[in-house]
This record gives structure tokens, sequence and C-alpha cells, in this order.
């Protein structure tokens, strides 16, 4: 009996620890399961302190949380091997598990190293694409391309983590391919601690009516707490409220907490204020982190009255909504989600506000901008029309990457985005990305420098250089290919807020001017005895220093008649018909395109009927030609009307005597009748005319 009660003893500590540990990994699977993987990684790490339970195995909890949208972790071995009932030992599931918080963590050290623990074991096979990528947002971009081309090898056939890893593999190239992406004209400043990187995290700064008023999130000591959520005024450090600072003698303010109603015991940050001091932020809860919902706030003087949750048009139970951006004219709401109706994982969607600052039916911007990765943090730059907002979707240095594109306003369609490369964006994740009016200051946040727990967002500002933009190019003979040299340039802005701009070509038919940002130019090239030549061009949506290039050939005015294809008159009448003056409209516009030009309109008969019959029929067909150009608004002054009757006819009597058949005579005929014009003189244009920059000419 001794020796049982012995016995027994020696056990009981083995079987708490086993009891304990069972327990331990039961909190980190719930706490798991509510995406709180910062707990969660704390229980993992506990079961592992001890090697007794690892001599059994458990299903892995994967199988519960499969999610296709590539975001999300996903496992296809794992799903491949519950469907078979089986089983995964408990120690390879444990050390997956800590790797998949790591990554959800962005503690990338920590990531590399459990994802390679995790790797070896082989239990997991999708986690060697995460090591890849964890590889890449330390920028081991090398290495990163060999675990993800080793990846795609031993995983064949179709799967959303193999397209994936093909184009983070372009991302890699892309970062090592530094001439693509180091934009040497950003300087890029951490702002201070004792106003903006206070506390845990500090993101999202936003102008707020101003360059010098900015609204910021962070979670710091002295937030808003509530007796309701039943917490410490020490965890305040952890939880997000809204802020404002405005900058007085080049220095920023203390920071004001706006506190309640508008903060709340929940998280609350990622803001943004229209003109009419509405305020839409998003609210979310640690409790349910699988949803965050846009609210909206009104305000008066800084003060706020109670925030409400907008409806399900934007906010859909179980669906994450955040980031929102309001244009300053309370017009349009840009903000991400994951609601149905995507592409994949968070998209940028956008609706148009009423009057009220409430929301109609949403738009999912799609491709090129949203692609089956995440897309999040919108700003719409108004002055150029430009979108800014983060992406791990298209190709970049790794984790989230800032970049633009520019909206069409013809189309209402957006360019293909284009990273703005370094010093911006880095290896991890960098985002909320906000630019001044004239592009000369901005904001964003980036979890670039380590902190405790692993992901920590700062906020940072830059300056560019002042952005500058040029046009050049040179004016050439169409035949010849020779340069035209006093040539005149003429640049006009489209919408008439500008004087014209004119240009003269020096001796090598070179031109060029400095333009400003945010213009559309209608572009004509002239020359005496030439025909005038088209273009446009604009610097809406540019932001950064751009040269713009624009060649003209100028064809020569043609010498003698050109016959106007198609122009019917009533038989042995004046009157145009509506066909007629279809065909005069080409010669309208070619008259208002080279406004210099004075023109004769002609009119022919054939020989058939009396002379006089004949001149006073197209002279008063050349007179409605004239008529209608005059009515269009073409002057008295560069028209002419001239009737030749049967004087100069194309083909003579005698070759249509010749002709065999009554419709070859009949024909020729018809070729006399015509109607034509003749350039018959140039009034010159006076203009003043700015100097070429020949620093500029390439040649």
């Amino acid at each position: 009996m001794r020796k049982i009660l012995v016995i027994f003893f020696c056990l009981t500590p083995f079987l708490f620890v086993a009891q304990s540990k069972k327990l331990w990994l039961k909190q980190a699977d719930d706490f798991f399961a509510k995406k709180d993987y910062a707990s969660a990684l704390q229980y993992y790490k506990k079961v592992l302190n001890d090697s007794v339970v690892f001599q059994e195995s458990v299903k892995p909890y994967e199988i519960q949380l499969t999610n296709l949208k590539t975001k999300e972790y996903k496992d296809t071995a794992a799903v491949k091997q519950a469907a078979a009932n089986k089983e995964i030992n408990k120690h390879h599931y444990v050390i997956h598990q800590m790797a998949v918080c790591y990554f959800k963590i962005h503690d990338y050290e920590n990531e590399i190293v459990q994802l390679k623990k995790s790797v070896n074991l082989g239990s997991y096979p999708d986690d060697r694409y995460y090591y890849a990528k964890s590889l890449m947002n330390t920028k081991r971009y090398t290495e990163a391309i060999n675990v993800y081309e080793d990846f795609m090898k031993d995983n064949p056939g179709k799967d959303s983590l193999l397209n994936r890893a093909q184009h983070e593999i372009s991302g890699c190239y892309y970062a090592l391919d530094s001439a693509n992406n180091i934009h040497k004209t950003v300087v890029v400043r951490k702002m201070d601690t004792t106003v903006f990187n206070k506390g845990t995290s500090s993101f999202a700064a936003v102008y707020w009516g101003s360059n010098q008023k900015l609204i910021f999130t962070s979670a710091r000591h002295g937030g808003v707490l509530t007796n309701r959520e039943k917490q410490a005024p020490e965890e305040s450090d952890y939880l997000c409220d809204l802020y404002w600072t405005e900058q007085k003698d080049d220095q920023w303010t203390k920071p004001h907490n706006f506190g309640r109603p508008l903060n709340s015991g929940f998280h609350d940050g990622a803001g943004a204020m229209d003109a009419d001091e509405i305020m839409y932020f998003t609210r979310w809860n640690d409790m349910n982190r699988k949803e965050s919902a846009i609210h909206m706030a009104r305000g008066k003087d800084g003060h706020f009255f109670e925030a409400i949750k907008l409806d399900q048009t934007i906010n859909l139970p179980g669906y994450k909504s955040a980031h929102p951006f309001v244009t300053f004219d309370g017009s349009t709401m840009f903000f991400s989600s994951n609601i149905p109706g995507g592409m994949g994982g968070m998209d940028i969607w956008y609706t148009r506000l009423d009057e009220d600052g409430l929301p109609g039916p949403v738009k999912n911007l799609g491709a090129p901008v949203n692609t089956a990765g995440d897309e999040v943090t919108p700003y719409f730059h108004m002055i150029t029309g430009t979108l800014f907002f983060s992406s791990d979707g298209h190709s970049g240095l790794g984790g989230l990457d800032v970049f633009k594109s520019h909206l069409n306003p013809d189309d209402s369609l957006y360019a293909i985005p284009v990273n703005v490369g370094r010093p911006v964006n880095s290896e991890r994740d960098d985002a909320y990305y906000i630019l001044d009016r004239i592009q000369k200051k901005g904001y964003f946040s980036s979890d670039r420098e380590p902190c405790v727990g692993g992901h920590c967002y700062d906020i940072y500002e830059f300056d560019n250089e002042e952005i500058s933009i040029d046009i050049s190019g040179y004016v050439y003979d169409f035949e010849t290919g020779d340069p035209i040299p006093n040539a005149l340039v003429q640049m006009k802005d489209v919408h008439g807020e500008d004087e014209p701009l004119y240009l003269q070509t020096d001796d090598k038919g070179f031109y060029s001017t400095p333009l400003p940002i945010g213009k559309e130019y209608f572009m004509k090239a002239q020359k005496l005895r030439y025909l005038a030549a088209m273009a446009n061009q604009t610097t809406v949506g540019i932001t950064e220093t751009t040269h713009l290039v624009q060649d003209f050939n100028l064809n020569k005015m043609p010498e003698g008649e050109v016959v106007i294809e198609g122009v019917e008159y009533d038989l042995n009448k004046f009157t145009l018909r509506p066909k007629s003056k279809e065909v005069l409209n080409q010669v309208y516009e070619l008259m208002v395109k080279n406004e210099n030009i004075i023109i004769e309109l002609n009119a022919h008969t054939d020989t058939r009927g009396s002379d006089a019959s004949n001149m006073k029929l197209s002279q008063g067909r050349a007179q409605s030609c004239m008529d209608y150009l005059l009515s269009k608004g073409i002057t008295k002054e560069r028209l002419e009307a001239k009737g030749y009757g049967e004087t100069k006819p194309l083909v003579s009597d005698e070759e249509i005597a010749k002709l065999k058949t009554k419709p070859e005579q009949e024909a020729a005929h018809q070729k006399n009748r015509r109607t034509a014009f003749t350039i018959v003189g140039e009034t010159p244009i006076k203009i003043i005319v700015k100097e070429v920059d020949h620093s500029k000419d390439p040649k």
C-alpha cells in the first residue's frame, strides 16, 4: 500500500501538468478563434514548456478556420488530412499555431524562426509559402525567391497560394531592382514622441480643414475608458482613441483627446472629417476581431454628438468595414471592406453621400485598383485626381506598400497603380498615406521600427522636393522629316482659367516650357504654308517631377483646287441637301483648326446647258456653301464664293466623246459637276511669343 501511495504521489505532478497543458491549449485555441493572436501565443508557449502532452495528437484547428481569401492563413494539407480523419502530432500543431500567431501580429523575427521550425517538421506544407513571405518582409529577397520557387515545385497544380507565390516573386525582383523603387526626392522623418508617437501605437494622420491641423489615432495612457467596460486606467495604453493637434509657430500643440461621446470604451480610430465637421471613423472591439464598422458623428467647434453606426449599406454583420476617407466637399466616401462583391480580402469601395452625410449605394473600385489581396487606407487627392492606398496584392517591397492610381475624369477609370517606392515604402507595412494640396508635404504610418509585441504603427512625415513639370518637343515637316524653325506652338487651357501660351521653335524646330500642376491643354502647331497639327496634354494626376514630350508633324498646304467629295444639291437648284452639310462640316473644322487661312469656295457645272445658266447655277451653289459656313461662325473676311460654270472642266467634251458607254460619259460629266475649295491666302497671327529654353534641348 505504501509503494502504491509513493507511485501515486510521484505521478500526480505529471498528471496535473498534463491537465494544465490541455487547458492551456484549449485557451490558446479559443483566443486564436477570436483572432486575439497575442493572447493565444502566450498560452501556446506554456504548452511547449513540457513534452508530456506531445505524446498525444490533436485535430488541427485550421480545419474550422479555413478561408479561401488569400490574406487568411490557409493550410490545404490540414484540410485534406481532416477529410481523411487523420490527426497531426500535437507538437507539430503547436509549433505551427505559434508561427501563425507571429505571422498575424507581424513579429517578423520570431515569425521566421517559428515558421522555419514548422517547415522542417513537414506537417504543414503551406508554411513554406509563409516562411518565404517572412523572409521577404525582412529584406531577404533572394532567399525568399528560392523558398517561393521550392514551394511552387512541391505543390504543382492550381491553388490561390501558388498564384500568390508567383506574385510575391515579382515583388522580390521589384525590391531588388533599386532603380525602380528609390525616390531620392523624398525625405522621411519619424514624428516626435511627445505629441504623435507616444504610447503603444499611433497611426492614421489626416488633415482637419488645413495642413496645420491633424487628426490621428493613438493608443496611450489617459485615453477614454467607461465603467461599463470595467477597465483599469492602465488599459487605455492598448485602446485606440481619436486625437487632434494643430501647428502653431512651427510646433505641434499638446494632443487633445476628442473625448466622449466620440471616443468610447472600444477602439475608435482612422477618422476623417468633412467641411461640415462630420467625423467618419472606424470602431472595433477586441472581443470580436472578425468585425469592424464605420461610424459617423456630427460636431460643432470640435465637440461631437453621439456617434451612429452607418447602416448595412456599409456595415454588414460579420464583415469588416474600415478606414473611411471623405472628400473635403463631403460628396464621396472611400473605405476598405471585405463585404461580399469584392475581389478577395479587403477592397477599396466608394459611395456618394447625400446632403445629410449619409451613404448611398456602394461600389467596388474593381481592377486595376483591387486585387485578390488586401487594399486598404484609401486617400483621394482631389487636386491631382489621384487615389493613394496601401496593398499587399500589387508587386511591392513586402507587407503593405503605398500605391497611387490616377482617375481619368473622362471615363471614370483608374490607371494601373504605381508603387510610390522607397523611402515611403519599406519591407514592412506602410499605410495611411496623405498628401497636402501642393504635394509638398505629407504623412504616413509604418511599423518599420521594431517594438514590444512586434507590430506597432508610428506616424512619419515626408517632404517632397518641389514638383516640376515641363513639356518639350519638335515640329517636323511630315513629308521630308526636316525640323521646321520658327513654327508656332499654342497651348490653351481647355477650361479657360489661364491665358493661352504661345511658343516658337528654334532653328532646330525645338520648343519647351514649364507647366503648372492640374491643367488640361489643347495644343496646336502652325507654320505659314502648312496645315496645323493638334494634340492634347494634361498635368492632372501628376504627383512627381515629370517631363512631357509632344512632337508635331505638319503637312504642307495643298496647292490648287481641293474637291469636296459628296456635296449634293437639288436638281438645277442651289439648295444644299442634308448630306452636303455633313461634308461641309469637315471644311468648317479645317478652318477652325487653321484660323489664319482664307479659302475660296468654288462650284462647277458640266458643259451641257447654256453658258449663262451654268454660270448662274454654279455661283448660287458656291454661295450656298459659303452661307452655310457663315452660319457656323466662320467670318466673312475668310471666305470667298466663286462660280465657274463650265469654264474649268476636269474632263473635256472631246475626252467625253471618246468614251464608249453612256455610264462612262455620265461619270465624266459628274466629275465636272463638282464643288471644291482653294486656299487663297493666310493672315498672320499677332501673338507674344516666349523665348525657347535651349538648355532643355536634348539635341
